[in-house]
């Protein structure tokens, strides 16, 4: 185990928010600044095959779309705002459900179940819209008369 690898899993284990390997590699560096981007993607790909992090592709949100979070012994569903980008998770015993439901009516045992919701979330959603550039050119216009 290399300090920048144990520098990578304490980021991901600190982190109250997924992390994509950009923002995994801007915190792993506050610890060990000689860590490069290939050492983030080498460090990830063994984390997965251990079964130890999880990887995320959320194809409907810009940036680099692929995140990370500790592998957790419980299935959740990812909540994904369109707007500010930000990912929320939820245990549900509905989500737990449906899976048993599913695996009895097609005879299929399943070892993984992801499901992502995107939309708007409650914060985005209370936020004051913000202006439009004409919007604001007007304001601005408005205001100096």
């Amino acid at each position: 185990m290399t300090a920048q690898r144990r520098a990578l899993i304490e980021a991901i284990q600190k982190s109250p928010t997924h992390l994509d390997a950009g923002s995994l590699l801007e915190r792993a560096r506050r610890r060990e600044p000689n860590i490069d981007r290939a050492t983030v993607y080498r460090t990830i790909e063994l984390l997965k095959r251990l079964g130890l992090v999880d990887e995320l592709d959320l194809m409907h949100l810009e940036g680099e779309k692929h995140f990370y979070e500790v592998k957790t012994r419980t299935d959740h569903i990812h909540l994904a705002c369109f707007r500010c980008g930000g990912i929320e998770e939820i245990a549900s015993p509905v989500f737990d459900l449906l899976k048993a439901e599913i695996a009895q009516l097609t005879g299929f045992k399943i070892s993984v179940a992801r499901l992502e919701v995107g939309g708007i979330c409650r914060a985005c959603m209370t936020a004051k819209p913000r202006a439009s550039p004409e919007e604001r050119e007007e304001a601005a216009m408005t205001a100096n008369r």
